[in-house]
C-alpha cells in the first residue's frame, strides 16, 4: 500500500530507518524532480537537514542498505522499475554560498546558476563558465562538470564528503583525481560542499558573459524541453554531436523519446516517454555511431535504478 494512507507493507526498509532531524519518505516519486519526467520511486527518499544529520544518518544506516545520491535530476535518467534502498537528496541544508576575497564557499546543494551569480556580484571572474551549467556543485565535483572552455578542475580549492560509514571527508584538489567528466573520489562518498577560488574582475564583464553564454544555451540547446543534458561524453579528439549527426540519428525515435533536432547530443521526452524507451534511444544512438565511425560513446547522462519489471518484482 501507498504511505499516503498512512499504511506500509511488512517488511518495508522504511522500518530500518535510523532516526534523523531531516526527512524520509517512502516510496518518493522522482519522476516529477527529474527533467525527463520519467523514472519510478525512491524505495527511501532521505532529505537530511544538515551534514552532521547526514554523517549520523549514513554510521547508523545497516551497511548493506545501498545509497544513491541526486541532485536537481537535471542530467539524471531514472530507470522505470525505480531506486531500490536509500536514495538522498540534499536540500536547503547544503545550498549556502559565500564569498571571501576571491574564494566562494558553496554547499553542494547550490546550483551552479547560482554560484555563478554569487562570484558575479563579489566580483569574482572565473566562474563565468557554471552559469552553463544546469546543475549543482555537488554534481559538478562528481564529474567535473564543465561548460564553455572551463571546467570545475580549474576552479576548485577542496571539496568536502561524508563516507557510506559516516566518515567526514575533505579532499584537496588533487585529491580529487579530476579528468574529462570524471573526479577519482571514491563513488560512494556524498559531496557536501567545496571552496572554489577565481581572480579579481569586473562585476560588469562577468555579467556580460554570463550574458553571452546564456544566449548560446538557449540558441543551440533543447533548454525548454523534457530533456537529460549533454547525452555523451565527447570521445577523445571528436564532438559526439558531430559523430550522432554523421550517423543519421538527428531526429530518431522510439516512441516519444526523440534525439533533438536542435542539438543531437540531446535526448528529449515529447510527452509520454518512458525511461526505458529514452535509453532503448540511447543504446540505439552508441550502436549506429560506432557502425558508422568505430567511436564507442560514453554515457554522460547518469542512469540509475531498475527496470520496471525489477521494480515490481520487489
Amino acid at each position: 500500500m501507498s504511505p499516503a494512507d498512512g499504511h506500509l507493507p511488512n517488511g518495508h526498509l522504511m522500518e530500518r530507518m535510523p532516526a534523523v532531524r531531516g526527512r524520509l519518505t517512502a516510496d518518493a516519486s522522482l519522476a516529477p524532480v527529474t527533467w525527463f519526467r520519467v523514472g519510478g520511486p525512491a524505495e527511501v527518499m532521505f532529505r537530511p537537514a544538515d551534514a552532521d544529520d547526514l554523517a549520523n544518518f549514513l554510521a547508523a544506516l545497516p551497511a548493506e542498505v545501498p545509497v544513491t545520491v541526486i541532485g536537481v535530476a537535471s542530467n539524471l535518467l531514472v530507470r522505470d522499475g525505480g531506486v531500490p534502498g536509500v536514495t538522498i537528496r540534499l536540500g536547503r541544508g547544503f545550498t549556502d554560498i559565500t564569498a571571501d576575497g576571491m574564494s566562494l564557499t558553496a554547499g553542494a546543494a547550490a546550483l551552479d546558476l547560482n554560484v555563478a551569480m554569487v562570484a558575479r556580484d563579489a566580483g569574482i571572474a572565473g566562474l563565468e563558465f557554471l552559469s552553463g551549467i544546469p546543475g549543482t556543485i555537488g554534481g559538478a565535483l562528481r564529474m567535473n562538470g564543465g561548460a564553455y572552455g572551463r571546467e570545475l578542475a580549474d576552479v576548485l580549492v577542496s571539496a568536502t564528503a561524508v563516507a557510506r560509514d559516516g566518515r567526514r571527508l575533505e579532499f584537496s584538489h588533487a585529491g580529487m583525481g579530476f579528468t574529462y567528466r570524471h573526479s577519482a573520489a571514491p563513488d560512494d562518498c556524498i559531496f557536501t560542499g567545496a571552496v572554489l577560488r577565481g581572480e579579481p574582475g569586473n562585476p560588469l564583464e562577468i555579467a556580460r558573459r554570463m550574458s553571452e553564454i546564456s544566449d548560446k544555451r538557449a540558441d543551440s540547446q533543447p533548454v525548454r524541453s523534457r530533456t537529460g543534458g549533454s547525452t555523451f561524453k565527447n570521445p577523445e579528439g571528436h564532438k559526439a554531436w558531430e559523430l550522432i549527426d554523421k550517423a543519421g540519428c538527428r531526429g530518431l525515435s522510439i516512441g516519444d523519446a526523440q534525439v533533438s533536432e536542435k542539438h543531437c547530443n540531446f535526448l528529449i521526452n515529447n510527452g509520454t516517454a518512458t525511461a526505458a524507451q529514452l535509453e532503448a534511444l540511447g543504446e540505439e544512438v552508441r550502436r549506429r555511431v560506432f557502425e558508422t565511425s568505430g567511436v564507442t560513446l560514453e554515457w554522460e547522462i547518469k542512469r540509475i535504478g531498475v527496470p520496471a519489471a525489477e521494480g515490481a518484482a520487489q
